[in-house]
């Protein structure tokens, strides 16, 4: 079974590119699912299809679903937002907010990601494809099964507890809500599914997140960003697809800027994302709705490939701990310590080594850091941060 999730900034073709890929995996004969976890669903739009909450047939050995955010929050945090509601209400704020307020940050979409875990465990699938929201906050969201292990083995037992003695003294003397067997038992399941999400998307046999951008300053950053937290996190990230890009085949002299700075932007993918494969797709005469129009895409942006294979193994880059300090390690194979050149800049790091050149984004547990050295090992490169 493989999963793969596209994630990336909104606007980049994301969509698209996620519906193209499952129209092929289908034609390739794999049981396919397509679903989006985006609150603003664009799926049935891309297919020119109506798509609903449950999984739909579109095509043979394709279906699709726009996950419900509302039916998915009921399922999952159904008992605890409840608890929290009651408690706000108790405080004397008003019903209507107390609703909203009791919707944390991050929780409406982490439901929609659970979703996976279902589909995973149905059997009733080879390939499931993810469009994720646009934002790169969705993986750090995929890093809340790490908290949630520590909270369950060490914290949950003792809440529990504490509840349970609580209860009748605080019931005799107050009448604020106080949280019951039902409600731990909620939260012991949701963690449980959690780290099964977790165990399956950080399996780098099975799933891969894809990152797909434009040739465009703005875009570029912000998939550094989400690059770098993908390797943080430990999920394998096995292609980048860039989208839109002007063929050559456009010679209009009206085009010439945009051209060039493609072009010059398109070095730059390169140098942020080697050595994982990044595949082209270009902007197209027509705007990409419909079956066939995904299928053409599907044609250009993987030719006779198999989309659902692992196109890259492995990590390009790494973040360990290092005593009160961290290492970045980078692979840079058959670079010599004296060939490097570092510069920082904020929370960018630029390596040079002779006419390559990698760009970095640091995650912000490194960026308030210096650095304090480099050196090569092992065909790395070893940055520490103190």
């Amino acid at each position: 079974m493989r999963i793969i999730l596209y994630t990336g900034k909104g606007g980049v073709g994301k969509t698209s590119v996620a519906a193209a890929t499952a129209l092929r995996c289908a034609e390739l004969g794999y049981r396919t699912i397509v679903l989006s976890t985006d609150a603003a669903h664009s799926l049935a739009d891309s297919f020119d299809l109506k798509i609903g909450q449950e999984p739909v047939a579109i095509a043979p050995r394709l279906h699709a679903q726009e996950v419900d955010v509302l039916y998915q929050m009921e399922k999952y945090w159904g008992k605890v937002q409840e608890y929290f509601r009651s408690l706000l209400q108790w405080r004397g704020v008003d019903e209507l907010i107390a609703d909203e307020v009791s919707i944390l940050p991050g929780m409406d979409e982490l439901a929609s990601l659970l979703q996976i875990v279902y589909l995973a465990e149905s059997n009733k699938y080879d390939v499931i494809i993810v469009d994720c929201a646009p934002t790169g906050e969705t993986l750090k969201l995929l890093s809340l099964p790490e908290v949630a292990r520590w909270y369950l083995t060490h914290i949950f037992p003792v809440e529990r507890m504490a509840a349970r003695f609580a209860s009748p003294i605080m019931r005799a003397m107050t009448d604020i809500p106080m949280p019951d067997d039902q409600l731990f038992e909620t939260i012991k399941e949701l963690i449980q599914q959690l780290n099964r999400m977790a165990a399956l998307l950080s399996d780098t046999q099975k799933s891969s997140v894809r990152v797909v951008l434009n040739p465009e300053k703005m875009v570029i950053k912000e998939a550094q960003r989400t690059f770098t937290y993908i390797n943080l996190y430990g999920f394998a990230c096995d292609l980048i697809v860039s989208n839109r890009v002007l063929p050559d085949a456009i010679t209009d002299s009206y085009f010439d800027v945009l051209k060039e700075s493609q072009s010059r932007y398109g070095k730059m993918i390169e140098e942020s994302f080697a050595p994982v494969p990044i595949f082209k797709v270009p902007f197209f005469a027509q705007e990409v709705v419909g079956v066939e129009m995904l299928k053409h895409m599907a044609d250009v942006l993987y030719g006779k490939a198999d989309p659902a294979q692992v196109f890259y193994e492995g990590s390009p880059q790494e973040i360990v701990k290092n005593g009160k300090g961290y290492l970045l390690k980078m692979k840079l194979p058959f670079a010599a310590k004296s060939d490097v050149h570092l510069t920082r800049a904020g929370d960018e790091l630029a390596i040079s080594v002779g006419n390559f050149r990698r760009n970095a984004i640091l995650p912000r547990a490194l960026a308030a850091l210096e650095v304090k050295k480099a050196r090569m090992e092992e065909g790395k490169l070893v940055v520490s941060f103190a």
